[in-house]
């Protein structure tokens, strides 16, 4: 029952390697740097957020059908829609359509939704003396869902790429709107130019410093995106035909059961679930730890390249920032896999209050990791902060695996196992929440940093230098913006010699926050106690 259990979840967690594809999306017409159509990169992250959201809130909405309609015919019909979504999503892709990829991010979602309590259910059931474990390696599979999914993104995009038409380093260039235009073939069209600095950070290789043709080239995300829903679909409907529930009553051989869970009393029935008190405290714990990780997890591949590459761009590269996003799914597997472990020894309690009180100086180091390891690039000690920051990241991502991957089971003690099907489907409107706000706030507060740095810079340029490069004065930077022609690496190009890159702090309030959230989140799981006996189900 484990095999199509832990695929089954391999495939709902792709939402976790979003990350991969969401700088291509951010130059789907530009190809090699951001035309001015293209989407921004919070409106390329977002689909995570909408899938795993819209999988929360299906699996509470669902979660009863799920009971009665039984494990195979549910996720039957959340493969189909979770394979359909995608494809979709490739739609709106290739038409540039950001509603239409919204609409299938959706669809993806209620797929997940009906598709990722039953395998629990049915694991806890077929191992009710290692409820904890069994859990954790079910759901162990949604955290890795981005193995497969960054490397699969990854070979399926090149397969299908078409890169952009060379148009030189040196052009008659005309600005309008912000827009930059060159004549070819004899008319105008819309042109980006790539720094060298933005090619290095690019997965392709041979290309010149210079403009490149907007809507010459295809990043071939769209033909990906279908394609690899087409595997998912497969592999969960194949799951569906396999799984299975054990037979009521079932025990495995050797174990008694408790005598608090030997009644019917044991169990708080799902009706019961909002009236209990430890289910606010609870989610609300669940909720400000999982914010952190998944914002982190919705940028992970662009974030380490804005932060590394351009001090440390022999390291730094695509490959690297791909292994990374990797890694952060690797220690969401290993985070799933090793505190269900640990809890089934230690207590869920225990267990969460290592998640809380640890996660706070995790996520406040990380601005001080920066700053050392951005400073002195060349230093000696440069790589062991760099190190240490992939190491502070993944750990942080292992805690937000671990959560979900102990929450049945914690929800299995506090409410007896009975209806923990349902139940979890409540609780994953903590993942609903936590997405919203962990992606909304990094990106939200980076942009804010980011227009203080632009300001910044724009206060420091050289007005004349300024003219040369963008083709329009000063007066122009906020149009230029607006289109994507004037950025923080572009802009970087022209300034006086000593001035810094504010590029790698952009995220600093962003963790400096998370680690305040997660201090709330500390001391609202300090109240969670046992559930009241009235709560109970009656004999």
């Amino acid at each position: 029952m484990f095999v199509p259990a832990f695929c089954t979840h391999v495939c709902l967690g792709a939402p976790y390697g979003w990350s991969a594809i969401s700088a291509q999306l951010t130059r789907e017409n530009g190809i090699v740097a951001s035309a001015a159509s293209d989407w921004a990169l919070d409106l390329a992250s977002y689909p995570m957020s909408v899938m795993i959201a819209a999988g929360g809130i299906s699996a509470a909405m669902f979660g009863k059908w799920t009971i009665k309609a039984g494990v195979r015919k549910s996720l039957a019909l959340g493969g189909v829609l979770y394979g359909a979504g995608f494809c979709v999503a490739a739609t709106g892709v290739s038409q540039h359509n950001v509603g239409l990829m919204y609409a299938g991010n959706l669809l993806c979602g209620i797929g997940y939704g009906c598709s990722y309590t039953p395998p629990i259910q049915a694991l806890i059931d077929w191992f009710p003396d290692r409820k904890g474990l069994a859990s954790g390696i079910v759901i162990a599979g949604f955290g890795s869902g981005a193995l497969f999914f960054t490397p699969m993104m990854n070979m399926l995009t090149n397969k299908f790429l078409s890169l952009p038409t060379y148009l030189g380093n040196s052009l008659d260039i005309v600005v309008e709107g912000g827009k930059q235009f060159a004549r070819v073939g004899g008319e105008l069209q819309e042109v980006v130019y790539a720094t060298s600095g933005e090619l290095l950070k690019l997965p392709y290789e041979g290309l010149a410093e210079g403009f490149y043709l907007v809507g010459s080239g295809n990043t071939g995300v769209a033909s990906a995106l279908a394609c690899i829903g087409g595997m998912y679909a497969a592999t969960v409907v194949t799951s569906a035909m396999i799984i299975k529930r054990p037979a009521p009553g079932y025990l495995p051989v050797g174990y008694t059961p408790p005598p608090a869970q030997a009644g019917s009393g044991a169990n708080v029935h799902v009706d019961n679930l909002f009236k209990t008190p430890q289910f606010w405290f609870l989610f609300s714990t669940s909720t400000l730890l999982a914010t952190g990780g998944m914002g982190l997890m919705s940028v992970a591949k662009p974030m380490i390249q804005s932060v590394f590459a351009d001090s440390m761009p022999a390291l730094v590269t695509t490959s690297f920032a791909s292994a990374y996003l990797m890694a952060l799914a690797a220690g969401n597997l290993g985070g799933r896999l090793a505190w269900a472990a640990i809890s089934d020894k230690i207590g869920r309690r225990n267990t969460f209050h290592i998640y809380t009180l640890g996660s706070i100086p995790i996520f406040g180091c990380l601005p001080y990791l920066i700053t050392q390891c951005v400073s002195n690039p060349t230093g000696t000690m440069a790589p062991v902060y760099l190190a240490a920051f992939c190491g502070s990241t993944v750990a942080a991502i292992s805690i937000l695996g671990g959560t979900f991957a102990v929450l049945p089971a914690y929800e299995a003690d506090l409410y007896g196992p009975k209806y923990v099907g349902a139940i979890h489907g409540r609780f994953l409107l903590a993942a609903t929440v936590s997405t919203i706000m962990g992606p909304g706030l990094l990106l939200n507060l980076r942009k804010v940093a980011e227009t203080e740095a632009l300001t910044d810079l724009l206060s420091k340029v050289d007005p004349v230098a300024f003219a040369s490069k963008f083709g329009a004065d000063l007066s122009s930077a906020p149009t230029l913006i607006e289109a994507k022609t004037l950025t923080i690496s572009k802009l970087m190009t022209i300034m006086p010699d000593g001035t810094v890159d504010p590029s790698p702090f952009l995220y600093n309030n962003t963790m400096y926050t998370m680690a305040g959230l997660v201090s709330v989140g500390a001391m609202l799981h300090f109240m969670v106690r046992p559930v009241n006996q009235k709560y109970f189900e009656k004999e």
